[in-house]
């Protein structure tokens, strides 16, 4: 019955991935956005810098700062290391150069997406806001059907496929380990994620984001810097690790012999793993930030993808690729790849014995973070679905089935977690993206009335009939 599910799954996810197909969306909608907001990625990123530190209007509100954080929790985690790890092991050097492209033109999209939740979020009954995709798919597409599928999607993505490979790719680490055994660690490695993963999901929200808010830069900081020091430490190598991501990068005859297989292929596939863009997940947390104009919190949005693919994934494809160890060893006679293996022979060989235990801390952080932050998407989709607020007994059998299913993740295979993720990833892009590019021109003119506040000298705030929106907006009257 398992190779039966399993074999669907990689039946889908082959057609999602044809060249045709996810990557051009993606690519093409990215592109699109890119010249439609005039380059903004580079235009106003300082301007992103000065938008994330303004406070919410309403002290029940929560920050631009602490939508990032929730959005960032789920964007920076395993992926970050294992998903980088395996694209290398995987795709070659080169599938670095075209997660960083990803993540350039997914700056554009994830702008787009998230200003137009902002746009479409509902007041909450305590005066907050919420929104998401479904949101403006129901409102400005007027299609709630597609919203439902969309809803749907993020919940099987995030409670069922990226935690699944959360809770995996954290015990995988661990092998390294003399202690490790492969039929008992697996399973108490997952209980003791599951239970932590249970108790704070049950404090709610707020707490979520308080505990995210702590972690996830604390985290971020002290991975990067040992990076820096395996870099360092390995100087010598750097030039030829650049030249060698981009010789592979730029093998053509290698890319379209095997485009399934290729740098570009693992390359889009785990930078859209690791940044989001074009998903619709960070959206969800971008509705929920108090500001007064919804460009500010797309460009927050924009960072967060930069932060999570340009910072935190090349510092680990650095730090792995400096030690010119080679990455074709840890890859398995069935074409699987062994990235943990390979990122703890990568640190050991700068740090000595503390690099796999160091790994194992900073996958741990990464693991909770990410369980956390992708959670918080799914209780929202649940009430969009139902048209209702769920139950408390709802809720707690909700919340009782993501938890089984983080244990479930650290004892699966690597095949069908790797497979469950990139196929639910794949299809929520199919939904949200051509929903974006309908709906894209709203918020380019959002963003204009806001870049045209910012000439005037203005603190922009936003009114949504001032760029001809017909709909009617909780906030923006």
């Amino acid at each position: 019955m398992f190779e039966v599910i399993h074999s669907w799954i990689l039946a889908i996810s082959n057609v999602l991935y044809q060249p045709w197909f996810v990557p051009l969306l993606l690519i093409v909608g990215g592109l699109y956005f890119t010249f439609r907001c005039k380059f903004m990625q580079v235009r106003l990123f300082k301007e992103s810098f000065k938008v994330i530190m303004e406070k919410p209007s309403d002290e029940n509100g929560i920050s631009s700062f602490g939508a990032l954080m929730v959005s960032t929790a789920s964007r920076v985690g395993t992926g970050n290391i294992i998903g980088v790890a395996t694209a290398i092991c995987l795709g070659g050097a080169g599938a670095i150069f075209w997660m960083w492209v990803t993540a350039f033109i997914g700056g554009a999209t994830a702008f787009i997406e998230s200003t137009l939740a902002q746009i479409y979020k509902k007041r909450d009954a305590d005066g907050t806001s919420y929104g998401g995709p479904a949101f403006y798919m129901q409102t400005a597409l007027k299609q709630r059907w597609l919203g439902v599928i969309f809803s749907v999607l993020i919940i099987l993505i995030y409670a069922v496929g990226y935690n699944m490979l959360a809770a995996y790719n954290l015990q995988s680490t661990f092998a390294a380990f003399s202690f490790y055994d492969e039929a008992v660690t697996p399973k108490i490695i997952g209980l003791i994620l599951a239970i932590l993963f249970g108790i704070i999901v049950i404090g709610g929200a707020k707490r979520l984001i308080k505990v995210t808010g702590v972690m996830v830069p604390v985290m971020g900081v002290i991975y990067v810097a040992v990076s820096i020091l395996v870099l360092i430490l390995n100087i010598t190598n750097i030039p030829a690790m650049i030249a060698g991501i981009f010789k592979s990068a730029f093998d053509f005859q290698a890319i379209f012999g095997g485009f399934a297989g290729s740098c570009i292929m693992w390359g889009i596939k785990r930078g859209l793993y690791s940044n989001e863009a074009g998903m619709g997940s960070a959206p969800n947390a971008a509705a929920k930030a108090d500001v007064s104009h919804p460009a500010k919190q797309g460009l927050v949005q924009m960072l967060s993808v930069f932060i999570d693919t340009l910072l935190i994934c090349s510092a680990t494809a650095f730090m792995c690729l400096s030690t010119m160890t080679d990455p074709a060893a840890y890859v398995a006679a069935d074409g699987s790849a062994n990235a943990a293996g390979y990122v703890q022979a990568s640190m050991g060989t700068a740090l000595g014995s503390f690099g796999p235990i160091f790994l194992a801390i900073a996958m741990s952080l990464f693991a909770f973070t990410t369980l956390i932050g992708n959670y918080s998407y799914c209780e929202g989709c649940l009430e969009f679905i139902i048209k209702r607020a769920p139950s408390r007994g709802e809720l707690l059998i909700f919340r009782m089935i993501a938890t089984v299913l983080v244990f479930v993740g650290a004892i699966a295979s690597a095949g069908f977690v790797w497979d469950t993720a990139d196929m639910l990833q794949g299809m929520i892009v199919v939904v949200n993206v051509p929903s974006i590019l309908i709906l894209g021109g709203t918020a380019i003119k959002c963003l204009n009335d806001y870049t045209k506040q910012r000439k005037e000298g203005k603190d922009p705030h936003f009114i949504a009939k001032d760029i001809g929106i017909k709909e009617e907006t909780d906030f923006w009257k």
